[in-house]
């Protein structure tokens, strides 16, 4: 798990998401941060009129794994989409893990998933607009996500999406009951669409209280959708691969453009959808080896050219939104991300990178392997450790020594701080991807 942050606050017409008045600092006198959110995960100050309605959320004003970044144990284990634990951590529950070449895991996505989600959270500390162009958490998540999905549906699909949903919603339930039960405490008082909570086909409603904790669930919702999807999709990819590949970015053009979509969760879902759409079929092309057959250079002039667009129209179109942030801006968040992706994707059919050799750098190895065996918990959990990260070093300040010798007010000794915590629940919570996975529950895996 961007695994994974990130995402549109596409207040494109019609498009409404909420976010964050003030950052970290919550009103807290020291350790207060800057609003790293103009949309914190696409949810920000929007650009576009709202057509948006309340829809039983309090929703605040408004991005890309990570998380950022699902297969049955046996005979072969599958991953959890993009914030998936890939398909053999952990499989063999009473074995030590055997060397990454030999277990059929691909380093290389491995990495790409890991440094997805440290990415997410870097966002989400400091509120780089430039981050979503150096690297696309979301965009390559969904990318990684997609090429599993089509090597899971070699199975009958009925039982690759029980699986994948047995390896996500628990997780997310866990999560959730703390959210939900704090939020009711601070004042929340839900109606029926607290069954979002439940099966996230739509955004789940909550109070401002715990808006900075329950955005993120964006992702959760969109990867959802395309793994029900899935089916449908891989059958009409196979029918004619390059010309459905570069169809699937018409319905962001087309809502961008043509049709606003409707102002509800319906709306939300589809600007997301539509806005990864494309890396999703990326990986279904590289499963399928059709990136491998396109020639190198018209791969190159695709990839720059959708870039090229992407960014001309992050900053053609910075005066409507404040930013060139792509979190803010949907249609340059679906170019940027295609043509990025499409050149990781192809790199890697092309050239066969594996990244083998990070086999031989023992913790480095380990640490890749914790990021997608608990890449859920990771991307989950992110956003929590951050708001507990500002009260936390407010009591700092209370320490002589502390305050003399410590970067209270760096952004950065909050970002530590904040990993510090995502290790503690990642020993708290990720057990809880084990039981989903059916796999004797661990510290670690």
């Amino acid at each position: 798990m961007s695994w994974g942050s990130e995402n549109q606050g596409y207040q494109q017409p019609g498009y409404q998401q909420p976010g964050y008045q003030q950052g970290y600092g919550y009103g807290y006198g020291h350790g207060q941060q800057p609003d790293p959110y103009g949309q914190g995960y696409g949810y920000g100050q929007q650009p576009y009129p709202q057509q948006y309605t309340d829809y039983g959320q309090q929703q605040a004003a408004d991005s890309t794994a990570p998380l950022p970044v699902m297969e049955e144990p046996k005979p072969e284990p599958e991953p959890v989409g993009g914030l998936e634990a890939e398909a053999a951590v952990g499989a063999e529950e009473e074995k030590p893990p055997p060397p990454a070449e030999l277990t059929g895991r691909d380093r290389y996505f491995d990495t790409l998933r890991a440094l997805a989600l440290i990415r997410v959270v870097a966002y989400h500390t400091f509120g780089w607009a430039w981050a979503g162009m150096v690297f696309p958490s979301m965009g390559i998540m969904f990318g990684l996500a997609g090429t599993l999905m089509a090597k899971s549906l070699e199975r009958p699909a009925v039982k690759v999406v029980r699986s994948r949903l047995r390896r996500l919603l628990p997780p997310f339930w866990f999560w959730g009951f703390f959210v939900v039960v704090a939020m009711l405490i601070h004042d929340w008082m839900p109606g029926w669409q607290i069954v979002f909570w439940i099966v996230p086909l739509g955004d789940p409603p909550g109070n401002q209280w715990g808006v900075q904790a329950w955005e993120i669930l964006w992702y959760l919702r969109t990867y959802l959708w395309f793994v029900l999807l899935s089916p449908a999709l891989l059958w009409l990819f196979r029918k004619a691969p390059v010309p459905v590949l570069l169809l699937s970015l018409a319905p962001i053009l087309v809502l961008n453009f043509v049709w606003a979509g409707p102002p509800d969760r319906l709306g939300n879902a589809l600007w997301d959808f539509s806005t990864y759409l494309f890396c999703w079929m990326l990986g279904f092309a590289h499963r399928d080896g059709v990136l491998q057959k396109m020639k190198p250079a018209l791969v190159v002039v695709l990839s720059l050219a959708a870039m090229g667009f992407g960014g001309w129209y992050a900053f053609t179109h910075q005066g409507e939104v404040g930013t060139y942030d792509l979190d803010e801006i949907p249609l340059a968040q679906a170019f940027w991300s295609a043509g990025f992706v499409m050149l990781l994707m192809w790199a890697k059919a092309h050239f066969g990178i594996d990244f083998a050799g990070l086999t031989r750098f023992k913790r480095l190895d380990r640490l890749v392997t914790i990021f997608n065996a608990r890449a859920v918990t990771i991307y989950l959990w992110h956003e929590i450790a951050l708001i507990l990260a500002v009260p936390l070093i407010d009591q700092f300040w209370n320490v002589p020594a502390f305050e003399t010798y410590l970067p209270l007010e760096s952004q950065w000794f909050m970002f530590g701080i904040g990993w510090i915590l995502i290790a503690v629940f990642v020993l708290a919570c990720g057990w809880v991807e084990d039981v989903a996975g059916r796999k004797k529950p661990r510290l670690l895996p």
